[in-house]
């Protein structure tokens, strides 16, 4: 009976359990013996693998996290590592492996091909920041959680007249900010996509205090290039109104994933396994226009993601 292994790597995001839960059943059901690889390539280089059935993912659809937990590793990232990795699954007798992560896994899924493996991918990361795939697995999820939060925070700004900025992730890819105050009404986002303009983003808390509006939010992403407590002490100075920060930081990964989510890590999930399966190999699979859609490995990672520029523009507008 062929083996296959489904492992998690780099961060967390809300939905993997559910693309874990159908890799595995999907494969007993087309006749695979799968197995779990604990804590990422760390874990693989530990040789942390134990065999899983039907009941080892049960009650796990709904829950966040990932049951095989993950971990980034050092070593792996070094030819050597990658070597040893490839020995290790040989050893077990792990023909193919089904690795859900962002965009360094897949890199290190396409090392692990190079050296003979044969490799499947899953877009898991909340920071939707794989070009191949119209949303990742995790991001609707961590949207959603910075959509409540900035409800909540948008309360108690009003009640005090404050302006207040929230630090969301997206070191490089400012979607979960770019989305989420879209969706949450911000007065300006700021994301590394674009250049900022502190002036600019004063000027239009100026015109809403003008218009008499009590609040204002804005969101800014990790990865910017002004740090967020910077950004408050701007504003303050320049417009004289009281701001506050709230960072979202780890907040953002948890939670119930949504049906969203758990749809697309189902789907994908099922496609992997498949792949496994017929020996369909460097494949990534994802999401294009509401359908599932498997890439080449090679072609998914130079893929460059395009910047949704008419939905920035648009918060622009409608927070004048």
């Amino acid at each position: 009976m062929k083996r296959i292994a489904v492992l998690t790597s780099g961060g967390d995001s809300p939905g993997m359990n559910a693309a874990i839960r159908s890799v595995v059943r999907c494969g007993i059901d087309l006749g695979l013996e799968v197995y779990g690889v604990y804590r990422g390539y760390e874990g693989l280089l530990e040789g942390e693998i134990d065999k899983l059935d039907r009941s080892s993912v049960g009650d796990i659809l709904h829950r966040g996290g990932t049951m095989l937990r993950t971990a980034r590793s050092a070593k792996f990232q070094t030819a050597e590592g990658v070597r040893q990795a490839a020995g290790i699954l040989d050893t077990f007798g792990i023909e193919g492996l089904c690795i859900i992560g962002g965009d360094g896994s897949m890199r290190g899924a396409r090392d692990l091909m190079h050296e003979g493996v044969g490799v499947v991918c899953l877009p898991g990361t909340i920071d939707n920041d794989l070009a191949y795939t119209d949303y990742t697995i995790g991001f609707d999820t961590a949207v959603n959680t910075v959509l409540e939060a900035i409800s909540k925070i948008r309360d108690t700004s009003s009640s005090h007249e404050r302006t207040t900025v929230i630090e969301v992730m997206g070191r490089r890819c400012g979607d979960i900010a770019l989305y989420s105050g879209a969706g949450g009404g911000a007065e300006a986002v700021l994301i590394p996509e674009i250049v900022y303009d502190v002036n600019d983003i004063c000027r239009r808390i100026i015109s809403g205090i003008n218009r008499g509006k009590a609040h204002s939010i804005i969101i800014n992403a990790e990865g910017s290039g002004i740090t967020s407590k910077d950004l408050v002490s701007g504003i303050q100075q320049r417009t004289g109104r009281e701001a506050r920060l709230v960072v979202l930081s780890y907040l953002q990964r948890g939670g119930v994933p949504t049906l969203q989510d758990r749809l697309l890590a189902t789907l994908t999930g099922a496609k992997a396994a498949a792949a496994l399966a017929s020996d369909d190999y460097g494949k990534a699979f994802g999401i294009v226009s509401s359908m599932i859609t498997g890439f080449d490995l090679d072609d998914a990672l130079g893929q460059t993601k395009e910047f949704n520029s008419e939905l920035y523009d648009l918060i622009g507008v409608l927070s004048k």
